[in-house]
């Protein structure tokens, strides 16, 4: 894991909002059920999907608060929407999503996955 991911996840750590997402039962168990590797594939997807585009109708809206460990993820990440991740990660709005980019967010919220999926499974 690279020392940039550690950083952004400290960093995000320190914000009310951001760290007040944890995974719940219901995701933890959809982790045990498919295994992180499946999990990563469905983030690359998901950011695909919803963040890739330059142009994004509902920008703010589409990303849900539950039912995946990957919205939730995005969420504590701040990389939800467009806008979030200007603001946390420096990344434009209005501008399709390299492969880079979308590497580094499928990364940061894997790791954010798989710490809360290990904290879960010690308590």
């Amino acid at each position: 894991m690279s020392q940039v991911i550690i950083e952004k996840l400290n960093k995000l750590s320190k914000s009310k909002f951001r760290s007040s997402f944890h995974l719940k039962t219901k995701e933890i168990e959809y982790i045990d059920k498919l295994g992180l590797e499946e999990i990563k594939k469905q983030a690359y997807e998901i950011i695909n999907k919803r963040l890739k585009p330059e142009i994004i109708e509902n920008d703010g809206k589409q990303t849900p608060m539950k039912n995946h460990p990957v919205f939730i993820g995005q969420h504590a990440t701040a990389t939800c929407c467009r806008g979030c991740l200007y603001k946390w990660h420096h990344i434009k709005k209005n501008k399709e999503l390299t492969e880079h980019e979308i590497d580094f967010i499928t990364s940061l919220i894997i790791e954010w996955i798989r710490r809360e999926y290990e904290r879960n499974k010690m308590s």
